[in-house]
């Protein structure tokens, strides 16, 4: 991960941070936005940080971090996969003929 001095995350621009309004998780680069969905959990655990703060961050940092499925966590089930969420997805979509 690259260092983010002080100075640099006061220049960087509201979007770039998980929380905007609060300059929260700062997601400058892929490193970043993962570690930024790691605390987050950890914050969601400890009671300081609401699910739905939660899902905000993780949709931001699937988008920086390239990922193909940017789906909260808690819409896939234990036993569904991201492929298998995707498949459901497509049966679901209307079908024009």
């Amino acid at each position: 991960m690259t260092k983010l001095t002080t100075k640099k995350r006061n220049n960087l621009k509201g979007k770039t941070f998980g929380l905007p309004g609060e300059r929260k998780y700062p997601m400058p680069d892929k490193s970043h936005a993962a570690n930024a969905k790691a605390r987050a959990t950890q914050q969601v655990a400890k009671g300081n940080l609401t699910s739905s703060e939660k899902k905000i961050i993780d949709l931001k940092a699937n988008k920086i971090l390239g990922n193909k499925f940017s789906v909260p966590d808690d819409k896939l089930s234990r036993s569904k996969t991201k492929e298998n969420y995707k498949r459901n997805l497509d049966r679901t979509a209307p079908r024009f003929r």
